[in-house]
């Protein structure tokens, strides 16, 4: 059956008027989060991130992806009530708006001083470990996920001394992720957005003694099958390939909030990560221990997590019925 043609209207349509009519959106759509950025940034920044985790709470049960973190919440907390679920639901959005809230205090929040550590809002876990990593001028690999403000952990690296090359996720709205990377640079060192190019940026990182850090928290459509709170989803395995190609130490790292708008930095002890029976790192166990780590981290506090996110949504491929645990090419960092 020959393959009907697209009309010249249609084609003009899709090449043309729907891509900027995409844009205008999110041009409209970055001058109200930046106008909201602007209001909070006249206010101290305890009000403004106490303000703008009071509107979170009131306005996030309106967006569909309330009901997407209500729905993950349910089947990776059976056991909780309705109440408890809902609970979780609005400490999520607080955690998101105070997320957004604290780009524009980065310099101000992270006021961490060794010499007077009682006095300022950070607390940090295992100091000796950042010491550690970078006094040795070998390669380390740190990963994280979205819990609390993790963005104040590459601050708490540089501040320890520690070079890190963090690569990150841009927002699908070009002028929020202009915005956000520009604010990310002044206080955070080197940055590497992900794109096709990105896992051998890192490898080149690595292969010079460098240390990257990774998110690993996030649905990749190419990646191993592994499970998450009991759940099959798709995990980038870019953490342990690297640390397989190059024997370099991983770190669990992470950032709580805690009351009074104060953080607990924490990097916890280097992990053991599985070896097959040529001593090799086994790829596809160690991509499922990360899950694991994130998975107590976020049980610990689920509030603090972004479970509106769609992790356990499938490939086509999975879909399909293709089980096969394959160690996929982590080609666009997605982590």
């Amino acid at each position: 059956m020959p393959r009907k043609k697209h009309s010249w209207l249609q084609y003009t349509l899709w090449r043309h008027v729907i891509p900027r009519l995409r844009l205008l959106n999110y041009w409209i759509i970055a001058r109200f989060a930046m106008l909201a950025l602007w209001t909070l940034r006249r206010l101290p920044a305890d009000k403004a991130l106490n303000f703008a985790a009071y509107v979170a709470r009131r306005i996030g049960p309106w967006f569909g992806r309330h009901r997407t973190a209500v729905d993950n919440l349910r089947l990776a907390f059976p056991d909780k009530s309705g109440e408890e679920i809902e609970a979780i639901a609005l400490d999520m959005w607080e955690n998101m708006a105070k997320l957004a809230a604290e780009y524009i205090f980065l310099d101000q929040l992270f006021d961490f001083d060794p010499d007077n550590r009682q006095s300022g809002r950070i607390e940090i876990v295992g100091e000796e470990r950042f010491l550690k990593i970078a006094a040795e001028k070998r390669p380390h690999i740190l990963f994280t996920a979205h819990i609390g403000n993790f963005e104040l952990l590459p601050i708490a690296g540089a501040v320890h001394g520690m070079e890190l090359t963090a690569l990150f996720r841009p927002p699908n709205n070009p002028y929020i992720a202009d915005y956000i990377l520009a604010t990310r640079r002044s206080t955070m060192g080197k940055l590497l957005a992900s794109s096709n190019g990105a896992a051998f940026a890192l490898a080149a990182t690595l292969e010079k003694g460098g240390n990257v850090g990774v998110l690993v928290d996030q649905k990749f459509s190419r990646g191993l099958v592994t499970e998450f709170f009991g759940r099959t989803c798709e995990t980038n395995p870019i953490v342990p390939m690297l640390a397989r190609r190059f024997e370099c130490d991983v770190y669990p790292t992470r950032c709580t909030r805690l009351p009074g708008n104060c953080y607990r930095l924490e990097i916890e002890d280097r992990l053991e990560l599985p070896r097959d029976p040529d001593g090799d790192i086994d790829v596809q166990a160690s991509t499922q221990l990360l899950n694991d780590v994130v998975e107590r981290w976020i049980r610990e506090d689920p509030g603090q997590w972004m479970w509106f996110h769609k992790r356990w949504i499938l490939s086509n491929r999975q879909r399909n019925g293709s089980r096969k645990r394959v160690a996929a090419t982590p080609a666009d960092g997605q982590a």
